[in-house]
């Protein structure tokens, strides 16, 4: 009962609260976050003894004590982000700040990783996979190792589009993401720039100013919307620059070493990446940061084998290396624009619904096979358990609704927002659509506006808001790994070939 306790953190109803009324912004507010602010001491515990003896029971002193620290720190940055919040907020900010969080997301890149490779940017997109994985592993690793709330609220009131608040605080992904990714392009740009003279002085110096607004504005409105404490974004984007310069230091030869390696390649990448999933740290609470770290690690697998196999193979210098039909001089008729521009758009959408093919394929088929094949193997091993995720020596059949859903979102890869949507009328004078898990107003029900509640998470409209409790299950974390696996290898290998093959083309020009 006491870890039950502890999972508001994750799982606890959010309370609507705006003390800027002016705003009429939808704000989350955590139970969990209030307990810690009305019950933490000046060592960042807390006097409830439920609550403190369940962190220090389930973690390891050593996790406990880091734990507390940063409690510590953050009670203190709460008072300052609700003073900042008191003096700056407005309307128009928001709006920007809570929807610039959105570039801030590893999703928002996830999205154009399959055109990198539809349209022969190779290189950019492994590029964009490595440093993305490495960031959301990491963080993750240390979110769920360390179990930190985000800044309180009260006094903090906090804007918040999609399920991040349900997320532990420290450290921060969006800094971590949108540093290492202004950096990254920074690379690009500034090679083109030095080395090959592609770009001009202008076009290079507005880019660099467009990559540095896009970092401040991340960072600064995770503080803004009180999802983060200025030691989360700290850390976060020490954690990118690190990412960042490591993947600088580290390009050239792991790329020598997946073109050269044979099938040390394989026998290598393979274990290791499931160690990493297997070896993430276990949290006090119901985290999703596991499964985007899952998710990212698989990606990263899938990419790595497709590059060492299209060398291997021979496919890289057949296939992947030809140009899509058209005039190849520098005067295009409106006839050659617009054939072009038809056969980009066949790539992106036969692409794109052959990776709906086979999440729908690959999830059926590990769902149907994987559970029995546990079963049999925990007759004479002990398989490897996760907290919150049931064995399916506990269950008979997965649910069609569980994970990995058979039609995602766009690619639905990690941050998909299963939440509910509810229409306010702004400040501004249009309605705006915030996403919000378990939404109640100030007396605990349901907000009664004329509001459309369409997810899950909201029962009807006439009974008590509660979020539904989240099932886990043991086959869903290989599903996931092959899934993922899978989508990274049709994106990067095997649809451009596909492509070569149907003398569409892979690269532009």
């Amino acid at each position: 009962m006491l870890t039950q306790a502890s999972n508001t953190h994750a799982l606890s109803s959010v309370t609507f609260h705006d003390e800027h009324t002016r705003n009429n912004i939808p704000i989350l507010v955590t139970h969990h976050d209030k307990l810690e602010n009305s019950l933490l001491d000046k060592q960042g515990r807390t006097d409830a003894p439920c609550v403190e003896d369940v962190y220090e029971t389930v973690l390891p002193w050593w996790r406990a004590a880091i734990r507390a620290r940063i409690l510590s720190s953050m009670k203190r940055e709460s008072q300052i982000l609700a003073r900042m919040q008191e003096y700056i907020r407005h309307p128009w900010l928001d709006l920007y700040f809570l929807y610039s969080s959105t570039l801030g997301t590893h999703t928002f890149f996830m999205i154009g990783l399959p055109l990198t490779f539809f349209f022969g940017y190779e290189e950019l997109g492994r590029g964009l996979v490595i440093v993305l994985a490495s960031g959301v592993y990491v963080v993750s690793f240390l979110k769920d190792l360390i179990c930190s709330p985000r800044p309180l609220a009260p006094p903090v009131t906090r804007l918040t589009i999609g399920t991040h608040h349900l997320e532990y605080g420290f450290p921060s992904t969006h800094s971590t993401n949108s540093v290492s990714m202004a950096l990254f392009v920074f690379g690009y740009v500034r090679h083109a720039y030095i080395q090959s003279t592609a770009i001009s002085s202008s076009i290079y110096y507005a880019s660099c100013t467009l990559l540095m607004i896009y970092a401040v504005t991340v960072v600064f409105g995770r503080l803004y919307t009180g999802m983060h404490s200025f030691t989360d974004c700290t850390v976060g984007v020490f954690l990118g620059v690190i990412i960042w310069g490591g993947y600088v230091i580290m390009k050239e030869s792991f790329g020598n070493w997946l073109a050269t390696a044979h099938w040390i390649v394989p026998l290598t990448m393979i274990p290791i990446c499931l160690l990493l999933v297997h070896y993430h740290p276990h949290p006090v609470d119901d985290c999703p940061c596991f499964e985007d770290a899952i998710a990212f690690v698989s990606v990263f697998l899938g990419i790595a084998l497709c590059r060492w196999h299209s060398v291997y193979s021979g496919v890289d210098e057949r296939l992947l290396s030809s140009v899509m039909p058209g005039p190849q001089g520098t005067v295009w008729t409106w006839e050659d624009t617009a054939s072009w521009w038809t056969l980009a758009c066949a790539k992106v959408t036969v692409g794109i619904l052959v990776i709906f093919v086979w999440r729908i394929f690959a999830k059926s088929l590990l769902h149907l096979v994987l559970p029995p094949l546990f079963r049999s193997l925990a007759s004479s091993f002990d398989l490897p358990h996760r907290r919150f995720y049931t064995p399916a020596t506990d269950y008979q059949h997965m649910p069609v609704e569980s994970s990995l859903r058979p039609i995602p979102s766009v690619i639905d890869l990690p941050g998909v927002l299963e939440v509910s949507a509810i229409r306010e009328r702004s400040a501004l004078g249009r309605s705006s659509e915030v996403k919000r898990r378990g939404a109640k107003s100030n007396n605990g029900s349901p907000l009664a506006n004329g509001e459309n509640y369409s997810g899950s998470e909201l029962e009807n409209s006439n009974g008590p808001s509660q979020r539904k409790e989240v099932k886990h299950y043991d086959a869903d974390v290989l599903t996931k790994v092959v899934v993922y696996a899978g989508i990274a290898i049709l994106a990067s290998e095997g649809l451009p070939v596909t492509f070569a093959l149907l003398g569409w083309g892979v690269k532009p020009w």
